[in-house]
């Protein structure tokens, strides 16, 4: 995987798509920060953790779930070291027969595909459509690093913009959750 080395603190000046544009217009909007970094489409873990390196930030999964009837949807962004066990989050949250979210569901209430799942979307839930679930051990960090919904660029923002600034504008509320 090619990777651009160079840490950028603005937006690309390149054409982008309009989603990857939009994570930045926000981002500025709210005044928060970032590094940036380019990079080929990063669709593992292996090659997320090669571009977080760079950044200086631990890797983050991003889960969209949903419960059997597809009618409630949880992000959950968790440390990468760790294992997803399905029982013990739905367990955690009190709801049961949890799965992944199909991708159709990723695009129409966060405008995102597979492999670019990033707190970032919910900026386009406007309708509350998704509950965010963090796992306490992302947050212990000076630094969180995620994709501008879309996974061939990732960015560095201050773990207290996100919690502080980020997430409360996209009309969204954290629910910390400890996973093992």
């Amino acid at each position: 995987m090619y990777i651009d080395k160079t840490l950028y603190t603005s937006r690309p000046e390149n054409e982008r798509l309009p989603k990857e544009m939009r994570s930045y217009d926000f981002l500025e909007s709210i005044g928060v920060p970032y590094v940036r970094i380019d990079h080929d489409a990063a669709n593992t873990m292996e090659e997320c953790a090669k571009a977080k390196e760079i950044l200086g930030v631990k890797i983050c999964k991003n889960l969209l779930l949903c419960n059997s009837q597809k009618t409630k949807f949880y992000m959950l962004l968790m440390s990468g070291d760790k294992q997803f066990v399905t029982k013990d989050f739905s367990k955690k949250i009190g709801s049961s027969r949890l799965s992944f979210a199909p991708p159709e569901f990723m695009e129409k209430f966060l405008d995102i595909t597979p492999g670019s799942l990033s707190v970032l979307g919910l900026m386009n839930d406007t309708e509350n459509n998704v509950t965010l679930y963090i796992d306490r051990d992302v947050v212990n960090d000076e630094y969180f690093g995620c994709h501008p919904c879309i996974n061939t660029s990732s960015i560095r923002i201050s773990t207290d913009d996100l919690l502080n600034k980020v997430i409360p504008a996209t009309n969204h509320e954290v629910n910390f959750v400890v996973l093992d």
